[in-house]
């Protein structure tokens, strides 16, 4: 078999399971209604509940300072979510039904990141949306707005093959469910509802390295929203742009094998 007609085989299969989980959620529809009316509450929660006590430094809106940050969080929300559904289907026997079948190996892990990326889509435009009711705008054009989108898909989608693989490792939606909440922490420490600036020596290292902070420096800078870093600061803040890539680009040469190899062992 040549490598076109692997592609082309490995493709159609991929496309085949995306469209498998797009008619699921539509077979959950509270389960695809909760996904999609997490980011407006983000907002209002965030924008009006806490944001009324913290400073914007240098000045500026904080709900324009803010957005940039919930983006981030809800990007990042795509590993919890290819998580729960890859371990669910692990232990639910499904994994071992599509193992039985004539489809190439990438096609499940494949059809699972390629469905997150389109409700990752969904969501993204109702965050865009609460986010220009509450105030938030780009002020950089649309080349750059778009710019800083295309960099939330990218770095998603990067991320979709981390929920892959540590949902095929895990085998148990119960335990899946366990570790969801130990993202949040991941998300919070970080540049996304407070500068970092006041955060003690070791932890602001964390908090400036973490890929939440850099995608959030990068979508600040693309917007021309307030917070843009001021002063000597760690790297992925000054080239947030390039950050964001190289993050994407090592963990998609990391969990991809890793994910390739979880789903052909867990069928030995």
């Amino acid at each position: 078999m040549s490598a076109y007609t692997r592609l082309r085989w490995t493709l159609a299969d991929g496309l085949t399971l995306v469209g498998r989980e797009l008619g699921r959620l539509r077979q959950e529809p509270g389960q695809l209604a909760g996904a999609l009316i997490f980011p407006a509450i983000m907002v209002v929660l965030f924008g009006y509940v806490f944001g009324s006590a913290i400073q914007v430094p240098g000045g500026g809106d904080y709900r324009e300072y803010l957005m940039p940050g919930l983006f981030a969080m809800v990007t990042f929300s795509s590993v919890a979510g290819v998580m729960t559904r890859m371990a669910g289907d692990a232990s639910r026997g499904v994994m071992d039904r599509f193992r039985s079948m004539p489809m190439a190996r990438l096609a499940v892990p494949f059809g699972q990141s390629g469905a997150d990326l389109l409700t990752g889509l969904l969501m993204l435009a109702i965050m865009v949306g609460a986010g220009l009711l509450v105030g938030w705008q780009p002020h950089r054009g649309p080349i750059p707005a778009a710019q800083a989108f295309l960099l939330m898909i990218v770095l998603r989608y990067a991320l979709s093959w981390v929920g892959v693989y540590v949902g095929l490792a895990v085998k148990n939606d119960q335990v899946a469910d366990t570790l969801v909440p130990l993202f949040l922490p991941f998300t919070m420490l970080s540049n996304a509802f407070v500068p970092t600036g006041g955060m003690p020596a070791w932890l602001r290292l964390l908090a400036d390295w973490n890929p939440v902070s850099a995608l959030t420096a990068a979508c600040r800078q693309l917007f021309g929203n307030p917070g843009g870093p001021s002063g000597p600061v760690a790297w992925p803040l000054a080239h947030p742009v390039a950050a964001v890539l190289l993050w994407s680009a090592v963990l998609l040469a990391v969990f991809v094998p890793l994910s390739l190899r979880a789903y052909t062992r867990a069928g030995r």
